[in-house]
């Protein structure tokens, strides 16, 4: 009998994700000390290539990304049976069918999704720092019905292709699909109400943690306690390029950067999802 005991923790890049992560692996820890940022097993991300490797004994490097695709429900499955505690998978694809006509996220194994939210204008600053990339060509990154990370063959990534789509793609994938129960956290909630942002979360996952329980996680998972944790150590989720992963977290950061121009593109491009989540109001001016 199949056990639902998966949380896919699904965001489109630098929405919150790695940060309720961080949340989870204290909340989780017995430790009176935070928890180590390069050590967040518990929350492993859902297209680790060694993990794939290991579980279907192949070479994913031999393998089409169409025959990765197909084997990867397999593999959560595998993980599924195999694990006496909940699991809680990182997520940056999109929410899509295989070639073969199945969810990429099995419904039968999964207990829920949490998907986080942000402001298209602070995720394309804060990804574009990430990436290293100038603004400009991170616009068209989001507004990129066929962007994928690990897309390319010329040389062999730890992570398995992810198709992300634009920004409105993956937001609209995952909170219109019917098949698995979402809960849905805007960044900018974790910013100005984090305990009961954070507390409801806990209570969708179904975990029993006292009011004192998660606020000694919240201390823990500070951003000044992930920014001084990686100037010690690092981060080995930093991408080669970017100077830190863990740049600034703040809310309307976008003005001190975009000009007019990329601030309409966005809005144009995004325009439904972004009233729909209160990021602009009925006249198409931003509000965060």
């Amino acid at each position: 009998m199949d056990k639902k005991n998966i949380i896919w923790l699904a965001s489109y890049p630098k929405s919150g994700n790695t940060w309720f992560r961080v949340f989870l692996t204290n909340l989780l820890s017995d430790s009176d000390i935070p928890a180590n940022i390069n050590d967040l097993t518990d929350t492993s991300i859902s297209s680790s290539r060694k993990i794939f490797d290991e579980y279907t004994g192949l070479s994913s490097s031999d393998l089409t990304f169409t025959e990765i695709d197909s084997l990867r429900p397999e593999v959560y499955r595998m993980q599924s049976v195999e694990s006496k505690e909940l699991l809680f998978k990182k997520v940056h694809d999109k929410y899509y069918l295989t070639e073969r006509g199945e969810a990429l996220f099995p419904t039968e194994i999964t207990r829920g999704t949490i998907y986080f939210i942000r402001n298209p204008l602070d995720v394309l600053v804060s990804f574009a720092y990430h990436s290293a990339k100038p603004v400009e060509k991170m616009v068209k990154t989001l507004n990129n019905s066929d962007f994928a990370f690990c897309s390319q063959n010329d040389k062999l990534q730890n992570q398995l292709r992810q198709i992300l789509g634009s920004w409105s793609d993956h937001v609209t994938s995952w909170t219109k699909q019917k098949n698995i129960p979402i809960h849905i956290i805007r960044y900018e909630d974790m910013i100005n109400d984090t305990f009961e942002c954070f507390k409801n979360a806990v209570k969708f996952i179904g975990l029993e943690k006292s009011d004192l329980e998660i606020n000694d996680a919240i201390k823990k998972s500070d951003f000044s306690v992930l920014e001084n944790q990686e100037k010690e150590a690092g981060f080995k989720e930093k991408m080669i390029k970017s100077k830190s992963f863990f740049r600034k977290g703040k809310i309307g950061d976008w003005r001190n950067y975009l000009d007019q121009k990329t601030i309409e593109e966005i809005i144009s491009n995004h325009n439904s999802v972004m009233k729909k989540y209160r990021y602009i109001d009925t006249n198409n001016k931003p509000v965060l």
